[in-house]
C-alpha cells in the first residue's frame, strides 16, 4: 500500500498557499538521503520555506521532495526523502501537520516480526468457525 504522508503533505502546503500562508517543512537533516546546506542544521532539524516565491522547481513526490533555493544568496539544491518530513506547517500562525519519526529499516522489521508473532490466547474469547 502507498503511504499517505506525501498526500498530506501536498495538501497542508496547498493549503497554505490558499490561505495566503508561507508553507515550511521541517526536516530531519540526519536521515540519510537529506541533502541541504549543513550550516543551517540546528540539533539535527532544518526548517524550509518552500513558498512559491523562494523555491524554484518544487516537486514533492511520492517518495522524495527537491527544489532550489538560496541560501545567504547561494544557490542549493534540496533534495528531501519524504520519512524525512517531520513536518509542514505555515509560518504565520503554526497550523498544519506534525508526522512522528519514521523508524530505520531495521527497526520496521523488527515491528512487522513482532507483530506477525501469534497472539496469546484469551479463555474469554471464543473463536467461531
Amino acid at each position: 500500500m502507498v503511504t499517505i504522508k506525501p498526500y498530506l503533505i501536498r495538501a497542508a502546503y496547498q493549503w497554505a498557499l490558499d490561505s495566503d500562508q508561507t508553507p515550511h517543512l521541517l526536516v530531519d537533516a540526519t536521515v540519510s538521503g537529506v541533502t541541504v546546506p549543513a550550516t543551517h542544521i540546528d540539533d539535527g532539524r532544518i526548517v524550509l520555506n518552500i513558498d512559491p516565491q523562494a523555491t524554484s522547481n518544487l516537486l514533492i513526490g511520492d517518495e522524495l521532495i527537491e527544489f532550489s533555493a538560496r541560501f545567504s544568496g547561494a544557490p542549493f539544491e534540496i533534495s528531501i526523502p519524504i520519512i524525512a518530513v517531520l513536518g509542514v506547517y505555515a509560518r504565520e500562525n503554526g497550523e498544519g501537520i506534525s508526522f512522528p519519526p519514521d523508524l530505520a529499516v531495521g527497526d520496521k522489521a523488527e515491528e512487522e516480526t513482532e507483530l506477525s508473532a501469534p497472539v496469546q490466547a484469551r479463555p474469554d474469547l471464543k473463536i467461531i468457525k
